[in-house]
């Protein structure tokens, strides 16, 4: 521990965010990295826990304590504090192969259960992270680690997000030869075409995926299996599968107008901007926009958030954002302790940009819409939305959210964004390689497995555990890389 008293001589200082009324002039990342010596001073927080609950990775209270991937926290924290950034990154990399993508978009519950932050704020234990990244790219250290030794056995993985990054990255690093197939036009996923530019920008994507080909990885993209490309041809050439596709199948809303136009699913939204960013620079008509329109945001997740930043980036004339759930409260309350996560009321990018530029916060909660009224052209005109009751099922015994009787009015919209997660599988892929699905259209494995009933098939990430963190798609990434290393050679010496 190289400063026992850090945690009470400094405070926590985080990355100054670009104003909201300026950054939404752009596209880009907005947030400017402190000094080396002002992270060292944030290094120098950590307390170097006998029992570090911000790398334990468990289960409380129905959300997750600390560090899905179980990083090596306390100790990168004193390497930075000391100023040893090359050790600092040999020690992040053995647990995550991509800190450049968490260190941007993961909520970050290892500082959720820091120590520090029982009396005090948290160590910034995420900036930490994309602090020792980004200095190992500057240094020149990140690049390409090409295997010395190659096994001679071919592994296929369907999907390029994180948990198929992960897997082909950890069993291109065993030796094995590795294909990773996508069917966008680009490699990334999730992280791609899921996730706005300002929130993570393409080129750090690009950056990492060109990495992988240097070392060996190979990429094919516009390769949808079962559409354009066949799974018998795969599993005849390769040694073993892995399914990595995501749980890329939107919850739909079933109320009256739903067929109206200018209704889409958040993830076609976004996708459409990001695709267009990066193909044209926005050129008019071709990414659905929100320009001048009155826009309604169904859902108050992150995605959600993520469709109020990019329509406020578009020019909306008007935005709300409705949430079913009540309000939740400023401060933890007493049933929610630490090391649980936190469940307050957080106001994210998107919604301080909102403040900003319309003066109120967007989020309407304990609120859904009862139908959907179109104009004469047969577009979304209006939206009828009724208030909710948290009720107790007499049956069940469960909370239920009921609609208040007399309670609905009727508001102006002319773009609707449905942002309300995810089913699970999208029922082709499975079909294709002929895998079961679970009651909750997840891939099936046995419990503790990755493997399917399928012998040469095994399934990770959203596709196998349902929409989860992109820390979490990493973790299982990595889980099933082992299983088909261990498969294929009989034993694993993969972390």
């Amino acid at each position: 521990m190289g400063k026992p008293t850090g945690f009470l001589d400094y405070k926590r200082e985080d990355n100054e965010a670009v104003a909201p009324l300026e950054r939404i002039k752009n596209y880009n990342e907005f947030h400017a990295p402190l000094s080396p010596k002002e992270r060292k001073i944030q290094g120098a927080r950590c307390m170097e826990c006998g029992v570090p609950f911000c790398q334990s990775g468990i289960m409380f209270g129905g959300a997750v304590s600390g560090c899905p991937v179980n990083n090596l926290i306390p100790e990168w924290n004193d390497l930075v504090y000391n100023g040893n950034w090359k050790l600092a990154y040999a020690r992040l990399k053995k647990t995550n192969n991509f800190p450049e993508f968490t260190g941007r978009v993961c909520p970050a519950p290892c500082e959720s259960a820091c120590t520090c932050g029982i009396n005090d704020k948290p160590v910034t234990i995420k900036q930490n992270e994309l602090a020792i990244i980004e200095m190992a790219y500057q240094e020149g250290i990140a690049g390409p680690k090409i295997p010395a030794v190659r096994t001679g056995k071919k592994v296929a993985v369907i999907g390029s997000g994180p948990s198929g990054l992960a897997a082909a990255d950890q069993l291109n690093r065993r030796g094995h030869e590795v294909t990773v197939f996508e069917r966008a036009d680009r490699v990334g996923g999730l992280l791609m075409y899921g996730i706005p530019n300002m929130k993570l920008e393409k080129q750090i994507i690009e950056r990492k995926t060109e990495v992988m080909k240097q070392e060996g990885v190979r990429f094919v993209t516009n390769a949808d299996i079962g559409r354009n490309m066949e799974a018998d041809d795969i599993l005849k050439e390769y040694d073993r599968v892995v399914l990595a596709c995501g749980a890329s199948n939107p919850r739909d809303i079933q109320v009256p107008g739903r067929e109206s136009g200018e209704i889409y699913f958040a993830v076609d939204f976004l996708k459409s901007t990001t695709k267009s960013l990066l193909d044209n620079g926005l050129e008019a008509g071709t990414f659905i926009t929100a320009k001048d329109k009155k826009v309604m945001v169904i859902g108050g997740g992150d995605t959600g958030n993520d469709c109020v930043g990019t329509s406020i980036r578009h020019g909306a004339a008007s935005v709300i954002q409705l949430e079913m759930m009540p309000q939740p409260p400023a401060e933890r309350a007493q049933d929610n302790t630490w090391p649980e996560w936190p469940r307050v009321c957080k106001t994210d990018y998107g919604q301080e940009e909102a403040i900003a530029v319309f003066g109120d916060d967007p989020r309407v909660y304990q609120t859904t819409v009862k139908k959907f009224i179109p104009d004469e052209k047969g577009n979304v005109a209006k939206a009828v939305l009724v208030k909710l009751a948290a009720e107790k099922d007499e049956t069940t015994g469960r909370m239920c959210l009921n609609p208040i009787e007399g309670s609905e009015y009727t508001v102006e919209v002319d773009l609707v964004l449905i942002a309300a997660g995810f089913l699970g599988t999208e029922s082709y892929v499975a079909q294709a390689f002929g895998v079961e699905m679970n009651e909750r259209t997840n891939v099936m494995t046995s419990v503790g497995s990755y493997r399917t009933k399928q012998e040469k098939v095994f399934a990770a990430g959203d596709m196998h555990r349902g929409q989860s963190l992109v820390v979490w798609a990493i973790c299982e990434g990595r889980e099933a890389a082992k299983a088909v290393d261990l498969d294929l050679m009989g034993y694993t010496n993969l972390p």
